[in-house]
């Protein structure tokens, strides 16, 4: 009987297909195989984090980036430095599946060197967000991803329905970070606000997120500035910008930390973005 049993169970292991490998391929082209959907995650990049946690799976990331701090379960997690400059050697030390980063990090390469598993992904555009959003479906093995996607399209949509007549056509000027670096109309950014009825000053070949010539932004005089309070201190010491119509009427949203967290993030709370820019298109330009 024991014999019989024994035969029994291995042809049920022969029989039972082979647990196929996990292949994603990153922002880079590069494929990385993992045996299984990953355990233990590292997150580098604040918009992968939020989408992470967006599918559910909040409790695979084991360690985030200093930026990272949404939701705020996630804060409770060990911080292994930036995006860009991480701290390898803590990394490596929480033992990950997988590490997710943007392209634009130097770490990558390194912790690859180390046997590490690496998959880097960095949306910038609009087209950008669901297909990332979709990849990280497929490394979670979570079942439509894009539902993430749908959410935020339906969310841009009503902010722009909220929007009066008189709060659209404005000339806007959108300043991600000191350089300056502005939101062109390519960025996930320029194509919110595009949805609402505003014209960026930037042009669609100077790309996604340019550093631009302060002289530019005097040259073409928008309607309105809108920028993050980590920057707007001094805009009217800036060579000409005293005389910008935006200067001078006061047409100027300056965002909070938090807010231009939501703002610069091309992930889960874009629909929250929307709500915040109709918010200052409605406030100031609809004056």
């Amino acid at each position: 009987m024991k014999r019989i049993l024994g035969a029994l169970v291995l042809a049920l292991v022969l029989a039972a297909p082979a647990r196929a490998e996990l292949k994603v391929t990153d922002d880079r082209g590069v494929t990385v195989t993992l045996p299984q959907s990953p355990r233990r995650i590292v997150s580098l990049l604040p918009s992968l984090t939020e989408t992470v946690c967006e599918l559910g799976e909040c409790g695979r990331l084991v360690g985030v980036d200093r930026y990272s701090n949404y939701p705020a379960s996630v804060l409770a997690l060990p911080r292994v430095g930036g995006g860009i400059d991480p701290n390898i050697e803590a990394v490596v030390a929480l033992k990950p599946d997988v590490v997710l980063m943007a392209t634009s990090s130097r770490g990558a390469e390194r912790l690859e060197s180390l046997g590490v598993k690496v998959l880097a992904m960095e949306p910038r555009t609009a087209a950008d967000v669901p297909r990332v959003m979709e990849k990280l479906g497929q490394l979670l093995q979570v079942p439509d991803a894009q539902r993430i996607w749908r959410a935020i399209n339906a969310g841009v949509a009503a902010a722009a329905q909220s929007l009066p007549p008189a709060a659209r056509g404005a000339r806007v000027y959108f300043e991600v970070s000191r350089g300056p670096y502005a939101a062109g109309p390519g960025s996930f950014i320029g194509d919110v606000l595009q949805r609402l009825g505003a014209r960026n000053i930037i042009t669609p070949e100077m790309g996604p997120f340019p550093r631009i010539n302060p002289e530019f932004v005097v040259k073409a005089d928008p309607d309105l500035i809108l920028i993050g309070d980590r920057n707007a201190d001094g805009l009217e010491q800036r060579p000409g910008w005293a005389k910008l119509r935006a200067v001078r009427e006061k047409r100027i949203c300056v965002f909070d930390a938090a807010q231009s967290d939501v703002l610069v993030r091309p992930g889960p709370r874009m629909a929250e973005a929307a709500r915040l820019l109709a918010g200052c298109l409605a406030a100031k330009a609809g004056k």
